[in-house]
């Protein structure tokens, strides 16, 4: 390590340990009575150790529902627009057709719009259109993103070659039969850099199912943490371990794609 390169991992040393801290802070006091979580001076090591938050969180209250809603919402919304974007790339990338530029335009256009500007007008076309199951509402604003179909159509410019797609074409092969033999298992790290970054838009989002669901059964996981936490006692026990309990679907999908994840985004930056 050179004397140039000091501040660097200094810098890196302490980022790291600021996106640590409150991890481990969540996860030391999940496992401490409620009256030492602000306990002073603060101790790391829970003294006594108890997993009767959990038990309490598993046992009184909904956490299994909304964990199995969030969760099944996230696949869904995550599987139905990776595929959703990947195919829409590959039309914007591949295909000329009248209209393809305004059309592209207002996709990218839309980037600029926040969710919370159609929030409302969505949420009133769902209900007047007997839509509103909030199995499938929920998953609605996540299958066509904008930002995942420039995304796709990007990497399709740039790592798929005009001359592989014409030779499938001189082989007999259908236009969607490239895109399920060729196209798709070409994509296959950004792909996965998408859906980590899908399903934890699903996955997290607050504004939308607090809009949606009005059956505390069917909340998702941050709407129900929020319950416990605005309730009369400041439940922080429950909520730092349902925190806690929340994140390990995003670790495992991290774990399941991190190749693909770091293929992506390592291509996308030497590519430009």
């Amino acid at each position: 390590m050179t004397r140039a390169r000091l501040p660097l991992y200094v810098f890196l040393v302490l980022l790291f340990v600021g996106f640590l801290a409150p991890l481990v802070w969540a996860l030391s006091g999940s496992l401490k009575p409620r009256g030492d979580i602000f306990g002073y001076p603060p101790e790391l090591v829970p003294d006594p150790f108890t997993l009767d938050n959990y038990r309490a969180l598993l046992t009184d209250q909904p956490f299994g529902r909304w964990f199995l809603m969030s969760t099944v919402v996230a696949v869904v919304a995550t599987t139905v627009s990776v595929f959703v974007c990947a195919l829409a790339g590959y039309g914007f990338a591949k295909f000329r057709f009248a209209g393809r530029r305004l059309l592209f335009d207002v996709m990218f256009s839309s980037l600029s719009i926040p969710f919370a500007v159609i929030l409302v007008p969505l949420f009133v076309i769902l209900v007047k259109t007997g839509l509103g199951s909030p199995w499938f509402a929920l998953i609605v604003p996540w299958v066509a993103p904008a930002f995942g179909i420039f995304m796709m159509q990007q990497y399709i410019v740039q790592a798929i070659p005009d001359s592989v797609l014409e030779a499938a074409r001189i082989d007999g092969a259908s236009e969607f039969g490239i895109f399920r033999t060729i196209v798709l298992p070409l994509l296959r790290p950004s792909l996965g850099a998408l859906a980590v970054w899908q399903f934890l838009q699903s996955y997290n989002s607050f504004l939308w199912p607090l809009v949606l669901v009005s059956d505390s059964s069917r909340y998702t996981l941050p709407l129900g943490l929020q319950t416990l936490f605005v309730s009369e006692q400041r439940q922080y026990d429950l909520v730092l371990a349902g925190a806690v309990l929340a994140v390990l679907p995003a670790v495992a999908l991290f774990v399941l794609l991190r190749k693909q994840l770091l293929e992506g985004l390592s291509t996308g930056a030497v590519k430009g």
